[in-house]
């Protein structure tokens, strides 16, 4: 086994990410979780030590301005989940 020079590695361009047997399927995945969050993480918001009595409402519409994607995506699923059965109903019992 040849380590090389110690004192003055050299390195290479590192481990690759694994190829995929799909791989429409993850750039349309990256894509829409690209789409969905496009904003990066406020990370000076994120402070485990803080009480939540510290957090000022800039900190809180911030947040939820950082989440306005999935927040979005949760309603319209919910709206799915009420009214694709509710319409599905009036079909079968209003068949006028």
């Amino acid at each position: 086994m040849e380590l090389g020079n110690i004192s003055k590695p050299t390195y290479g361009p590192g481990p690759e990410a694994p190829g995929s047997s799909t791989p429409g399927v993850v750039t349309m995945a990256h894509g829409f979780l690209r789409l969905v969050q496009p904003n990066p993480l406020p990370i000076e918001l994120i402070n485990f030590g803080q009480s939540q009595s510290e957090f000022t409402r800039e900190d809180i519409h911030e947040l939820l301005l950082y989440e306005l994607g999935f927040l979005v995506c949760a309603a319209i699923g919910v709206l799915f989940i009420i009214l694709v059965p509710l319409v599905g109903c009036c079909f079968c019992c209003c068949r006028c």
